[in-house]
């Protein structure tokens, strides 16, 4: 039994710092950057994406929102038109900086309101999959099992890796708890870890109704903006090597 864990990261820029990259980067196989919109900078990304190489983690593009104000957490009304230039503008963005390190991108993974919307939305899901596949046909798309982006994704001939999140609570549909409501982030490592290694080893997980529901994922994604997240990240992959779980990125 083989997964992927993986974070957002390279979520800082200028004198604002997010979270602690290089404790995260020491746990996780697969890095999640922010390309420059919804959070990161330039000098940011290149650091991101050079400690992702020293400590071979694969590394992909998260683009979002145009939304450096609310994080992009917030969705916004573009037009597809729009909304693929976006998406393509942060993948140059990241793909040139990773160039420069010689390290390839592995894989796109919307952030916040992008992904969520994505996710539902068959004209916004549709728009990140063109970009994605004009931009680099061989990316992998990071998105949630069954969502519209991996119908989309699938519909051009993009690979889809489907993704859990070991920190945050679902509803009977699939869908993520939205951040705002109370439990939608999980903190306890132990919760963490036991909800993991349920969706790893059993393919489902408990939603916020008791019942649960299936899951079956190729990547986990566990926050580094989460408190304690490097502590949680430890945890985490102890107990799935421990049970004897290769973690491992996204096959090429």
């Amino acid at each position: 039994m083989r997964i992927d864990l993986n974070c957002d990261l390279g979520e800082s820029f200028g004198r604002y710092a997010l979270g602690d990259d290089a404790a995260m980067l020491a746990n996780v196989t697969s890095a999640n950057i922010a390309c420059g919109l919804h959070a990161g900078d330039p000098v940011v990304m290149r650091r991101t994406v050079s400690l992702a190489a020293e400590l071979s983690v694969a590394v992909g593009a998260h683009p979002g929102y145009p939304d450096l104000q609310g994080f992009g957490r917030r969705a916004m009304t573009l037009s597809p038109e729009e909304l693929e230039a976006f998406v393509l503008y942060q993948l140059g963005a990241l793909a040139g900086i990773a160039s420069a390190v010689r390290v390839p991108l592995r894989h796109v993974k919307p952030h916040g309101a992008l992904y969520n919307t994505a996710a539902r939305d068959a004209s916004v899901a549709e728009a990140v999959a063109r970009a994605i596949a004009a931009f680099d046909p061989e990316l992998i798309v990071v998105t949630l099992p069954q969502s519209s982006l991996a119908e989309a994704a699938a519909a051009l001939g993009l690979r889809v890796a489907r993704e859990g999140f070991a920190d945050r609570a679902y509803r009977e549909d699939g869908s993520l708890v939205p951040r705002g409501d109370h439990g939608a982030v999980i903190s306890a490592p132990q919760q963490v870890t036991a909800r993991a290694l349920q969706m790893v080893t059993e393919a489902r997980v408990e939603a916020v109704t008791g019942r649960l529901i299936p899951l079956a994922i190729e990547t986990l994604c566990v926050h580094g903006d989460t408190p304690a997240a490097p502590r949680i990240a430890r945890a985490l992959r102890a107990a799935l090597e421990a049970s004897g779980v290769t973690v491992a990125p996204l096959p090429c």
